[in-house]
């Protein structure tokens, strides 16, 4: 029987139900994390709780647990629902009251919901590589906060899987800011970029793995926002997720990256990565 974390209880997944006023459903009220697991450990759990605590604030939802409290509570959920390599999500809305736009009394508390999920790397596209389109940013101004409000990403996703490729790179204007579910580096003459950590994109958490790596094996990273010109000029590109880990691009719309496969740096990247997680 597999079990989620509903507020601060461990029940069976067909126990609970949300109510349909939860804010969660109908504004997209809340915030999310998603914590990887190899073989049977989160990985980064800390890093993804702080900004898990980060967004919170930022939208002005004060958490009913401690960091060390929620921590307990889903380490108490893998041993429940063990994973061996998948993901633990959490979702955490403003909670549930009469619909208005307007916050709800202070009496109303989040609601928590957190689950394991078996989820198998992408081992195949590490070798071979994605192909991407460009796409406009259309979203909101406030990307560095990982909300439930999605639908600009969604559909920039399914823009790109209506092409048939893997993500969608986004850009404002002429500059290049993240995919709709990654972060985006692109590689010229040795030196690594990617757009510095602000209010236009989320600041993930594989993405400053990226940097620190970098640091630690003397390839200069640069956290500086570049165009779209450079972008498909650029000798290599990867995108970095938590589930995506460090992703080779080898064509946007019809340019081919470098050779069309991945590139030196990005192997190296990989490869570094790899001994991280294990």
């Amino acid at each position: 029987m597999r079990y989620i974390l509903f507020n601060d209880q461990l029940v069976p997944r067909d126990t609970p139900t949300i109510d349909i006023e939860d804010r969660g459903y109908q504004f997209g009220d809340g915030v999310y994390e998603v914590i990887r697991v190899y073989q049977g450990k989160p990985f980064m759990m800390h890093e993804h709780l702080v900004r898990l605590y980060r967004s919170a604030a930022e939208i002005r939802l004060s958490l009913p647990y401690s960091m060390e409290e929620l921590q307990t509570k889903l380490e108490e959920l893998k041993q429940k629902s063990p994973v061996e390599d998948g993901m633990i999500y959490i979702q955490i809305s403003r909670g549930v009251a009469p619909r208005n736009h307007g916050f709800p009394a202070s009496t109303v508390s989040p609601q928590l919901v957190a689950y394991t999920r078996e989820m198998k790397r992408p081992q195949a596209l590490f070798q071979s590589g994605v192909k991407t389109i460009l796409l406009e940013d259309i979203r909101w101004l406030r990307c560095d906060i990982k909300s439930l409000n999605l639908l600009g990403n969604v559909l920039a996703k399914q823009a790109a899987a209506d092409q048939n490729c893997y993500e969608s790179i986004l850009h404002r204007g002429e500059l290049v800011t993240e995919g709709s579910a990654t972060n985006v580096f692109m590689i010229h003459k040795g030196t690594v970029y990617t757009h510095p950590a602000s209010n236009l994109i989320l600041n993930g958490i594989t993405r400053t793995q990226v940097i620190q790596l970098c640091q630690e094996k003397g390839i200069e990273a640069k956290e500086e926002a570049f165009t779209v010109e450079q972008l498909l000029a650029a000798d290599e590109i990867f995108i970095t997720s938590t589930t995506n880990e460090i992703m080779p691009v080898i064509q946007v719309n019809d340019n081919v990256i470098g050779q069309g496969k991945p590139g030196l740096l990005t192997i190296q990247l990989q490869e570094a990565f790899e001994q991280m997680i294990n």
